[in-house]
């Protein structure tokens, strides 16, 4: 397979490691997305892979290309690789097309940067300058630059951390859509789960410095290789469970399992809150709750219900309904099957 490789890759601050062996692939032509807490080591990562942080040791290629192995390291400048930081980091001097073209050759430069204002959805602002231009407007500039001399690979480092909730959302749709527009290949870091999970084909799940989990986001929603990973993806439910094969025997009764669990042994399932459903008569796999907290989230309602001890469940669990609830007794019974997780490793950092 083509495109960035990561292998057993070390990085670390001084004498402070940062990166402990991290293990990462995006195809040629994928989005993916690294993903994790402020802290883990992404921005590091993708600092490595720019060139502007040296690996101690492991090796990152990008094609036939070994770019650094703790011992070869190739310069920035010659690795083919654009880099969108936070904030844009646009020259304010400088024309919105003088910003595109910066760095490319004199000829190359009207034909290049007409395309690309077509491509980001500003023709016709060539000549305005950054400060005339809205927040969305600044990094979409910044990504055309970034992509103006064609890049092998494109490294977008949290973007859209500064803008607004609507304005983040619809850009990172735009600058997605324009990503697969130009064919580029390009890794995304974010410590927002539904950032990645729109964004992405692939996403990597990064924690203490190293990568736990990589897979789709449809995988690594419904499969999570651990409890961690799946309270990182989204609001989760661990239910202790005794599990035989591919089912689970838990308080809500017999449930199946995504995957075989093999031999009979204690252990934690995931049930997600679309998973509960609630109604007002008990019956055969439903769990008698008291609903303690009903919000309105404009798509949804989320309660959360409040367990009895002895049933072997969460003291709270969390459920999303379409209709609210009225704080009060209700029954839960769990649609869909479970899937067993394990608690995370504990790190060596």
């Amino acid at each position: 397979m083509s495109g960035l490789a990561i292998h057993a890759l070390h990085a670390a601050h001084g004498r402070t490691p940062i990166l402990d062996g991290v293990d990462l692939a995006v195809p040629n032509g994928a989005l993916a997305c690294v993903l994790g807490p402020s802290g883990c080591g992404k921005s590091t990562l993708l600092r490595v892979v720019a060139g502007f942080h040296p690996a101690l040791s492991g090796e990152v290629a990008l094609g036939d290309t070994l770019l650094d192995d703790g011992r070869r390291r190739l310069p920035a400048e010659r690795r083919r690789i654009g880099y969108v930081p936070q904030d844009g980091a646009l020259f304010p001097h400088l024309s919105v097309a003088a910003n595109i073209g910066f760095g490319l050759p004199r000829a190359q430069r009207r034909e290049r940067v007409a395309e690309l204002l077509d491509l980001i959805g500003l023709p016709g602002l060539g000549a305005r300058h950054p400060h005339q231009l809205s927040g969305g407007q600044q990094q979409r500039v910044a990504l055309a630059r970034a992509l103006a001399p064609r890049p092998e690979l494109l490294l977008l480092d949290e973007p859209f951390a500064a803008l607004d909730a609507a304005l983040r959302t619809e850009l990172r749709a735009e600058v997605a859509a324009t990503l697969r527009a130009a064919g580029a290949t390009a890794v995304l870091v974010t410590h927002d789960q539904d950032e990645a999970i729109s964004f992405a084909d692939t996403i990597a799940v990064m924690r203490a410095g190293r990568i736990v989990q990589q897979a789709t986001p449809q995988v690594l929603y419904r499969e999570p290789a651990d409890a961690s990973v799946a309270g990182f993806l989204g609001e989760a439910n661990i239910v202790a469970a005794q599990l035989d094969g591919q089912r689970a025997e838990t308080a809500f009764g017999i449930l199946k399992l995504t995957v075989n669990a093999g031999a009979a042994r204690r252990g934690p399932v995931l049930l997600r809150p679309r998973q509960l459903r609630l109604s007002v008569t008990p019956g055969p796999g439903k769990v008698r709750t008291r609903v303690h907290r009903c919000h309105f989230r404009g798509s949804d309602h989320r309660l959360e219900l409040m367990a009895h001890e002895d049933q072997g469940l969460p003291e709270v669990l969390v459920a999303y309904t379409d209709v609210p609830w009225p704080e009060g007794e209700a029954y839960v019974e769990v649609e869909g099957p479970a899937h067993p997780v394990e608690e995370p490793v504990a790190s060596g950092r």
